[in-house]
Order: structure tokens, then sequence, then C-alpha cells
């Protein structure tokens, strides 16, 4: 029997709000990185994790890929997915 597909809702603390769906996969976080390039730009990266030790292994590789690309700085984010039988307004 096919899994139930959901929506995930996730809140970042900035009030941006990501809904991803419908999936069937039991994804319980969500990543985001946002960098401030050396000119000024920015640029956002971001993905979703089955665990939260999977989305805060992210942050692993990002003071690498902070110094490989240049960037001035950058902001690192995970939250909670929240599941919904619908997609939120």
């Amino acid at each position: 029997m096919a899994k139930k597909k959901v929506y995930l809702t996730a809140t970042l603390p900035d009030g941006v709000v990501k809904t991803i769906g419908p999936t069937a996969i039991d994804f319980t976080h969500y990543w985001r990185v946002v960098a401030v390039l050396a000119n000024g730009k920015t640029e956002v990266f971001w993905g979703h994790a089955k665990s939260l030790r999977e989305a805060t292994g992210k942050k692993t590789a990002l003071a690498e890929a902070a110094a490989q690309r240049g960037w001035a700085s950058h902001s690192f984010d995970v939250v909670e997915l929240v599941r919904t039988t619908r997609a939120e307004s």
C-alpha cells in the first residue's frame, strides 16, 4: 500500500514559510544557508533531511564552502517540518 502524501511546512526564524509537497518521504527538518557574496549579493541554498543530525551535518562543510566561494558572510538555519494534509496558504 502506498504511503499517504502530506505537505511539510517550515517556518524559519525570519518569518519565511516554505511548504514542500505533496510527498510521501519522511523528511523531518528543513535547512537553509543564506550566503552574502563579496559583491554584496546573496545566494540561498536549502534542502530537507530525514533527521536533525542529517540537517545539522550540513554545517560541517559550510566553513569550507564559504572559504572556497569567497563569501563575505553566511547564516545557517535548521527548523523542524510540520506535517499537514493540505498546502497552507
